[in-house]
């Protein structure tokens, strides 16, 4: 008994070895794998999440705004990275089927921290649509940290109650929708007849910060939308999604990275309560007092994400360019280093 006993626990470490020569075997063969920072052309904030799955890939992206999504096909070439995302079109071809447009991005690598890719992309013309855009390697997160050590500073009301000191616009063109009234920062919507479509601002505190707990309250009108970010980086949805199946872009998600473990929001046009513990790239929310996401990590930026490093203090940074939205008592207070 003891002899096979051993025979297995031989097995088990030739195993192990084997499993870890195989994974830096693969890591030896693509350089690209793990995530990357990216600057997409036009100043938006992208990423990039590329990992083997077996003989392929599995490659994730993100590109300004909306969600994380999966590319369509990923390989190495040579020394590129090659990657291809369908953009379906309203046109049709001359069988009538519907005309989808195949964008190829090339990735190369920049020293071994950093990416110089290009997006093609042909257009209707015969012509092709050409950009060059930087990437810069990302750490993975860090193991989860144990919050029962994290100590905090003292607590720091974001939100006075009277005027927008210490916030203003991400956005300076866009018309300016938030103000104070009776205790409440609000963001009122409207568009007047007659006029040019207006584009409403986000706003964000104009104080920086890197780990920390928020507590915030808010009511979310009939089919709102608005999103609170952590560092200016990864929203946690703002959202009417009261009667909803779980999904990653529900009231207290990680907009499309995290899904809730419970439905814990109420209808609308009821105050709601969110905390935030931010530490370590790892959050917590709490919402309307059950857990929603449980010291989770944050794997990269999410949409309308202000830069892409994760390592960089940012603000908080309220979405007011969907729909109309209030808050109230925006209390954060700062994780102390030990």
């Amino acid at each position: 008994m003891k002899s096979k006993r051993l025979i297995l626990f031989c097995f088990l470490i030739v195993g192990l070895i084997l499993a870890g020569a195989n994974s830096l075997r693969a890591a030896d063969r693509n350089p690209f794998l793990g995530y990357w920072s990216l600057h997409i052309p036009g100043g938006g904030s992208g990423w990039l999440g590329v990992s083997q799955n077996g003989d392929g890939l599995t490659v994730q992206m993100l590109w300004g705004g909306g969600s994380v999504f999966p590319v369509n096909s990923a390989q190495l070439a040579g020394d590129k990275l090659v990657l291809t995302r369908q953009h379906p079109t309203n046109r049709k071809s001359a069988e009538g089927k519907p005309i989808v447009i195949t964008e190829t991005i090339s990735a190369t690598l920049d020293g071994t921290d950093g990416l110089k890719l290009v997006t093609e992309t042909p257009k209707a013309d015969g012509g092709t649509d050409r950009a060059e855009f930087s990437g810069h390697r990302q750490a993975p997160p860090p193991p989860a940290p144990d919050l029962s050590r994290v100590k905090f500073g003292p607590p720091i009301e974001l939100f006075n109650g009277t005027n927008l000191d210490g916030w203003e616009p991400v956005e300076p063109k866009a018309f300016n929708g938030w103000h104070a009234d009776q205790g409440l920062l609000i963001n009122t919507q409207e568009q007047p007849a007659g006029q040019p479509h207006r584009s409403f601002a986000n706003l964000r505190t104009i104080a920086e910060f890197e780990d920390f707990s928020l507590h915030a309250e808010t009511r979310v009108p009939k089919n709102g939308n608005s999103g609170i970010y952590i560092r200016g980086r990864d929203e946690v949805q703002i959202f009417d999604s009261y009667g909803k199946p779980l999904d990653a872009h529900n009231m207290g998600a990680i907009y499309s990275r995290i899904t809730p473990t419970a439905a814990a929001e109420k209808p609308a046009g009821e105050w709601q309560t969110v905390e935030i513990l931010y530490v370590a790239q790892h959050a917590t929310v709490v919402l309307n007092g059950t857990k929603i996401i449980d010291n989770q990590p944050v794997l990269g930026p999410t949409g309308g994400a202000l830069w892409p490093e994760m390592d960089r203090p940012g603000p908080i940074y309220l979405q007011g360019d969907h729909t109309g939205i209030e808050y109230r008592n925006l209390v954060l207070r700062p994780v102390i280093s030990e």
